[in-house]
């Protein structure tokens, strides 16, 4: 009997290792992810209330963007539902139009609604060129509130970019 308990609990512990197992590359965006919302929450106090009210929310820790006239952009994020990261996402951006430069930036994507959370979960998510982001600054979100159940926050960490453009951005989400 105590062979087979020890069986039975060496098994699922295997199964609970392997099953919350993420690659080097993932550790390294989840801790990425953690130290943005801490910044994020810091410089603007008013955003707890989004992390805490919303259905979930995808944090892109590390964002790339270049252009000259066309624009490009990619990172990757951690997925979040409850406060418990749930996924990874990927993040790719095109446009086109009067721009030149680049940036680096970190970006996070909050979901009012199960719904607006489960769309972006399914795949089917992505910004047209009316989506805004509210830029953080200290109060930037006291007047932000969800479009179509969604609003998104960015705050530029390096760079510089002049950008009158059309375009959009591409979401994937892989459950862990």
């Amino acid at each position: 009997m105590k062979i087979r308990n020890f069986i039975v609990t060496m098994a699922l512990m295997f199964v609970t290792v392997f099953a919350f197992a993420q690659n080097k590359d993932d550790k390294r965006v989840m801790m990425d992810a953690e130290k943005a919302i801490s910044k994020l929450k810091s410089l603007d106090k008013g955003l707890e209330k989004f992390f805490s009210n919303s259905s979930g929310y995808v944090v892109f820790p590390n964002v790339g963007e270049g252009a000259l006239i066309v624009g490009a952009a990619s990172g990757n994020g951690v997925v979040y539902k409850d406060g418990m990261p749930i996924g990874m996402a990927g993040m790719k951006k095109l446009d086109v139009g009067l721009q030149a430069g680049g940036e680096a930036y970190m970006q996070v994507v909050f979901f009012e609604t199960e719904a607006a959370l489960n769309e972006f979960k399914q795949g089917n998510f992505e910004f047209s060129a009316e989506a805004k982001a509210v830029i953080v600054d200290k109060g930037a979100s006291k007047n932000a509130n969800y479009n179509d159940g969604v609003v998104t926050f960015a705050k530029s960490k390096a760079g510089a970019m002049a950008d009158v453009s059309v375009g959009g951005q591409k979401f994937k989400f892989s459950e862990f």
